[in-house]
């Protein structure tokens, strides 16, 4: 099969960016990964845009003023794994040798929707009648959260001390939006949003973000060369009553996919970047993607083998608790991490030796199923 590379990646600190429209925002992660690349704007010939909530055609906004003139602009929504199947969809171009040089982003401005939760989609009785309970996502975790406490035998704390180990990941990363380090004591203290999770197990829901990679076919520059060696992308199953909520069944699908395709094992991974949403998710995932057998998250979690220093760290952004969640950016701001990560140019919080990542993302919350979407992605150098 052909070698796609990441050629270059960058991001802009997620926050608050008050002044500053989201095709600006996203235009400066662009210009930065071109540059990080060593990859001319002529030599772009599609450009893939994902984005949730930000309206129609964002993505011909954001390069008008570019001067990538007249080459194709495929704007990608897929809730919150709208970056990473932008991904998916451009390495399916450049295998089928449509392309051999395009530019992924992903830029989402929730900064200016006032605020709030992210409802479920609401475009069908069955989910209407979900929101109209208050389904909304914190709720869903919580669920979630309450079950894996009771049959897992575990703590309040156990959940919190997620959100500990990401935040104090995030405190050594410049593009982080939370970048102070908190105590087991304080996330358990703040303020309750949905029973067991509290305000520091969620991620922030006020922040503005961009981010863009540059993917081809042939290797290039003089950096290590990474490739993306497997990506795949699912949708949920429909659920039956019996159907266990700890199972994350569509992670662990498209795990699976993507291990096969790599023709790697999980303990083969040196480094992962998972969407961390709320705490629960964390280690549900670590599960799902085999990081853990089921039943051992926790052990895993305290073992330190997640932790910055241990034998697979998990979230050394931060995370989406620390770094924050600007939708449509996510899943792309994963795969810079990682780039980075395996190009040894993470900083303070490098992992030493990494040589695979793995990147994963869900997204949309609707009625019926586990979730809408899911994405794993494995690079290695």
């Amino acid at each position: 099969m052909q070698d796609i590379y990441i050629h270059g990646g960058a991001m802009t600190r997620f926050g608050k960016h008050p002044g500053v429209l989201a095709p600006e925002l996203a235009q400066q992660a662009i210009l930065k990964a071109l540059d990080d690349a060593g990859v001319s704007r002529d030599e772009i010939q599609a450009v893939y845009c994902a984005n949730v909530l930000g309206g129609m055609i964002v993505g011909q906004l954001i390069v008008r003023d570019l001067g990538l003139k007249g080459i194709p602009v495929y704007n990608v929504e897929n809730a919150c794994a709208s970056g990473a199947t932008g991904v998916h969809l451009a390495r399916h171009a450049l295998l089928a040798q449509q392309y051999d040089t395009v530019l992924v982003l992903g830029i989402e401005q929730l900064t200016a929707l006032g605020g709030g939760t992210i409802p479920l989609q609401r475009n069908d009785h069955k989910t209407e009648l979900y929101a109209k309970a208050g389904m909304v996502l914190p709720a869903v975790y919580a669920m979630r959260g309450t079950r894996f406490l009771h049959e897992r035998g575990a703590t309040p704390a156990d959940l919190a001390a997620v959100a500990v180990k990401n935040r104090r990941h995030g405190a050594l990363n410049e593009y982080a939006q939370q970048r102070s380090e908190t105590t087991l004591e304080e996330v358990l203290a703040s303020r309750m949003i949905a029973d067991p999770l509290t305000l520091l197990q969620c991620c922030p829901s006020q922040v503005d973000g961009a981010a863009a990679v540059v993917l081809g076919t042939r290797r290039r520059g003089v950096r290590r060369a990474v490739k993306v060696l497997s990506s795949a992308v699912v949708s949920g199953l429909r659920e039956e009553a019996r159907d266990d909520i700890l199972d994350a069944e569509i992670t662990a699908r498209a795990a699976r996919q993507a291990y096969e395709q790599a023709g790697v094992s999980p303990g083969d991974v040196s480094v992962v970047e998972l969407h961390d949403a709320f705490t629960i998710a964390e280690l549900l995932y670590y599960e799902a993607l085999g990081l853990a057998r089921r039943g051992d998250a926790v052990s895993l979690l305290h073992s330190g083998a997640t932790a910055l220093g241990g034998r697979v760290p998990v979230n050394p952004s931060g995370g989406l608790l620390a770094k924050g969640h600007p939708l449509g950016a996510t899943g792309v701001a994963q795969m810079v991490e990682i780039l980075w990560q395996l190009q040894g140019r993470a900083g303070a919080r490098q992992v030493e030796g990494a040589s695979i990542g793995l990147t994963q993302c869900t997204g949309g919350g609707i009625a019926g199923v586990d979730h809408a979407a899911s994405s794993v992605h494995l690079l290695g150098v």
